[in-house]
């Protein structure tokens, strides 16, 4: 039986641009080794798979082209702006929980005009002790970037609301020439606590992140943010009272826009705009 598919962009500010992302609906009965063959002919950094579809939510998985995410972040906020578009049609807000492999993420939605601004509450952040510079010597190798292009006075940390990233403080030029060389990142990432390095210029707030073969560049990361954002505040780099706005995607030609805000519990709020591109059916059966 036909599956309806939806095509959209999330942290974009109009369509096609943001971080594009395919939904799948009702996808109850299909096995992992389906999805992640769906996911590579889509061929966008991740697509969600969504099944138990109601009014108040869904089971989600999500895979990149490689593999399976226990967290994600564009892929919840994408997935809830189609939830909205397809449940609650006639909402102008509405409230949704996705349940991951790793945690039931709420996620509130707003209609507005022809798109819908969606937030994810991603918790409060987890923080690893800092790394030495003897552990983060291969790192930088794998990134052909030189200690010295490492920005003064903030450490290297991993920092997780659900999935961990090595938060790497570089200078604006060491952002621009970062590049990842080599096969063994993930390895070296995994001795650490991390499962990805995300390359921040804490004085622009942009960020880059790519996956651990630096095949693909992802071009606006939800799960990323959540842990740039508790670092820039916990480093007292900006204000913990504000929303912080953060870049992403200008090195891979898709400049992105992702808005984070500490609530009075400490919890990060992640959001960003989603705007419909296309939409429909696959059958899964002529597969």
């Amino acid at each position: 039986m036909a599956t309806t598919i939806f095509h959209v962009d999330v942290f974009a500010t109009r369509p096609l641009t943001g971080n594009g992302l395919t939904v799948f609906l009702d996808t109850d009965a299909w096995t992992a080794p389906l999805m992640q063959r769906l996911t590579q002919e889509m061929k966008q950094f991740e697509s969600i798979f969504l099944s138990e579809i109601n009014q108040r939510g869904a089971r989600a998985r999500v895979f990149t082209v490689e593999e399976e995410l226990p967290f994600a972040g564009h892929p919840v906020l994408g997935a809830a702006a189609v939830l909205h578009r397809t449940q609650t049609p006639e909402a102008e807000a509405s409230s949704w929980v996705l349940g991951l492999p790793s945690a039931e993420v709420p996620v509130k939605t707003v209609k507005i005009g022809s798109h819908y601004l969606a937030e994810m509450n991603q918790g409060t952040a987890v923080f690893r002790d800092a790394i030495s510079p003897v552990e983060l010597q291969p790192i930088l190798a794998r990134l052909g970037l030189e200690p010295q292009e490492l920005a003064s006075g903030l450490p290297a940390q991993v920092v997780s609301t659900g999935l961990p990233y090595l938060i790497l403080p570089v200078h604006a030029k060491a952002l621009a020439r970062a590049a990842i060389r080599g096969s063994d990142l993930e390895a070296l990432l995994a001795a650490l606590g991390a499962k990805f390095v995300l390359v921040l210029d804490a004085v622009n707030r942009e960020v880059r992140t790519w996956d651990n073969l630096g095949r693909v560049e992802d071009v606006a990361t939800g799960s990323a943010a959540g842990p740039a954002a508790a670092y820039l505040f916990r480093q007292g780099q900006t204000d913990p009272n504000s929303p912080v706005k953060l870049a992403q995607g200008r090195f891979a030609g898709r400049p992105s826009n992702i808005q984070v805000t500490l609530d009075s519990l400490n919890r990060l709020l992640v959001s960003g705009e989603v705007w419909p591109v296309s939409h429909g059916f696959l059958d899964p059966d002529a597969l």
